[in-house]
């Protein structure tokens, strides 16, 4: 928890600091690789830093945690912190590294807050940045330790390269070495880095589409205007060999007995494709509701894997939107005014950020309690930042 000395100085100028973590963020990225520029090869995502989404979401970050510390003295915000840990760790992010961000961040707050920062604001701003990064720390360590090797990333051989619908490919990966292999859960993610033709290397997470365990398989869909699908896609070949991480992400599939609903738009249909067939291979005798919207059925990037796990479960139905609708399925855009969901039901939810935003609104709405609603950003989470 905060001091008893660093509190009312939090509590004080947390406004002032919220206001301005944004442009403290731009610069304290414009130091950070002016310093260390081989940070953006392997680890930082060019792309996101050109869109601006990686500086919003640790501007996000850093100010929910210190209004978490003040609103709610003595407790940490386990959420954002849990999320935060696991992208880091899939990213093989160290502990040494935490104090070179915090030699660069407090540079940047220093630069921009010149006219009022005082030895007091940066010595209360300080701890808030130790018990942010040593909760890290410790939650990091400890998902390493759960890995069934030591390893940041390890070799995958490409089996297979299979079309999956419009613009979309899923990548099914063998091991390249004897390495133990880390099972996955259903519904997590592994990082994949690959090389750009100018040799820069870029790493990009994607959600494991296929069984969990020990196998490997993702889906991603073609983005003609970014770095790195347009690389699997278009010169990723069988045989060719892979650096990924072990699985990580905390939005699984939890035990119990109670209902599923399944929500994904677009290629967010991925992690929901790995819990239903999680449930499917298990003969799990859950109620099951499977929610998907797509622009066309030909889009549809699992449409065979999850429309064969549907039915192969007693307890699951699927309902289906298109903006080009077919036969069979609802026009437009999805919504949950007319979806009778079943009651006690957890909600795991993937796609768009407009799209999850309005999903996760309407499940309130509809009495799902926002415990019982998980859901998966592709990138920088600006949403939980915010």
């Amino acid at each position: 928890m905060l001091s008893d000395k660093s509190f009312p100085v939090i509590e004080a100028t947390l406004p002032l600091v919220g206001s301005r973590i944004a442009d403290i963020t731009r610069k304290f990225y414009a130091r950070l690789f002016g310093a260390h520029p081989e940070l953006l090869d392997g680890l930082f995502s060019r792309s996101n830093q050109r869109s601006g989404n990686q500086q919003q979401a640790l501007a996000g970050s850093i100010a929910a945690f210190a209004s978490h510390l003040v609103s709610n003295p003595g407790t940490l915000p386990e959420t954002v912190l849990s999320r935060i840990a696991h992208r880091h760790a899939s990213l093989g992010i160290t502990e040494p590294q935490y104090q070179v961000v915090y030699e660069h961040l407090f540079a940047a707050i220093a630069e921009d807050l010149a006219d009022v920062i005082t030895p007091e604001i940066a010595e209360a701003w300080t701890e808030v940045y130790w018990l942010m990064a040593d909760a890290l720390i410790k939650l990091e360590k400890g998902l390493y330790a759960n890995q069934a090797n030591d390893k940041m990333w390890t070799p995958w051989r490409v089996a297979a390269k299979t079309a999956a619908g419009t613009g979309s490919m899923t990548f099914t990966l063998e091991p390249a070495d004897d390495t133990p292999v880390t099972p996955a859960l259903s519904g997590q993610y592994v990082s994949v880095k690959v090389t750009l033709p100018e040799g820069l290397r870029q790493v990009r997470q994607y959600s494991l589409s296929g069984d969990a365990g020990t196998s490997r398989s993702f889906t991603t869909k073609l983005d003609d205007g970014g770095e790195v699908s347009p690389v699997l896609h278009k010169h990723v070949e069988v045989g060719d060999v892979l650096e990924i991480s072990n699985p990580y992400g905390e939005i699984t599939l939890k035990e119990d007995d109670g209902p599923v609903v399944l929500a994904s738009a677009g290629i967010g249909c991925t992690p929901s494709a790995s819990i239903l067939r999680s449930l499917a291979e298990s003969g799990s005798d859950r109620q099951v509701l499977v929610l998907h919207a797509e622009s066309t059925l030909d889009s549809w990037a699992l449409r065979s894997q999850m429309t064969d796990d549907v039915e192969r479960l007693d307890g699951a139905e699927l309902q289906l939107w298109l903006e080009r609708p077919e036969a069979g399925a609802r026009e437009g855009f999805m919504s949950l005014r007319d979806v009778d969901l079943p009651a006690n039901a957890s909600l795991y939810l993937c796609g768009p950020l407009p799209f999850m935003k309005n999903i996760r609104n309407e499940a309130i709405n509809a009495g799902i309690p926002a415990t019982k609603i998980h859901y998966e950003v592709f990138g920088p989470d600006i949403w939980l930042a915010n």
